[in-house]
């Protein structure tokens, strides 16, 4: 996983990451690998919470918690993806005039997680069935977070599943949102801001709230790996 991860374009990710608040890496993972985070959906041991997401009005579906230690594969992911989107997160901070700065290694940040009493793990895994849906939201979890989250689609559009876009919205200030739709293939990992991103007006940057969610899922079923950077307080 960590040569994969050293064949990204890291530069091109920046320049779409800073243009528009996301950016799409192909080929991220293998079938096999979807196919094996699937599978251990339905192992109890791996997980330290099961949502339902109608319950709290989240949406229609269903989603887990990963327990520490998070499985080999996706440890590798979040400890070696990390160091790469720091400089793009540190610069957002600096041109939107914030005292922020993130650590260059992702153990470095889980420490600073952990003065704030967030401890608990963040990546969970997404399920959706016929109608299932994920409302606008943001991934916060505490005082502690990184501005930048990612996504693994597990399942094939179209094939596996139909609907069930990925929708981002942006708020600028003083004017209407901006709906974003993306459809990433199975495989691909989907990187994008976790609560705001700078923009360049003519005075300068300012800053555009984000939020993210899912469309209904008109037929199948939907699997995606959220990778979130920071620890949760609960």
């Amino acid at each position: 996983m960590e040569q994969q991860i050293t064949w990204v374009d890291w530069q091109g990710v920046a320049e779409q990451l800073n243009q528009k608040g996301f950016a799409i890496v192909p080929d991220f993972i293998t079938s096999s690998q979807c196919a094996a985070l699937i599978a251990g959906y339905e192992n109890p041991e791996a997980y330290r919470k099961t949502v339902v997401m109608e319950r709290y009005r989240f949406g229609l579906g269903e989603y887990k918690y990963f327990n520490y230690p998070l499985p080999p594969l996706i440890q590798s992911i979040r400890a070696s993806v990390y160091p790469k989107l720091v400089p793009v997160a540190n610069t957002w901070m600096k041109v939107l005039n914030t005292a922020t700065t993130f650590p260059d290694t992702h153990e470095q940040l889980l420490a600073q997680c952990k003065a704030h009493e967030q401890t608990k793990a963040t990546v969970l895994i997404l399920k959706y069935g016929k109608g299932g849906y994920n409302t606008l939201h943001q991934d916060l979890y505490g005082a502690v977070y990184f501005p930048l989250q990612a996504v693994l689609f597990l399942n094939e559009p179209d094939e596996d599943f139909t609907g069930g876009e990925f929708v981002l919205t942006e708020q600028t200030p003083r004017a209407q949102s901006k709906a974003i739709v993306l459809k990433p293939k199975k495989g691909e990992l989907l990187i994008f801001t976790t609560n705001f991103r700078p923009i360049k007006g003519s005075k300068g940057y300012y800053r555009v709230n984000m939020k993210h969610g899912v469309s209904e899922i008109h037929s199948g079923k939907r699997h995606t790996l959220g990778i979130i950077f920071h620890d949760a307080l609960s």
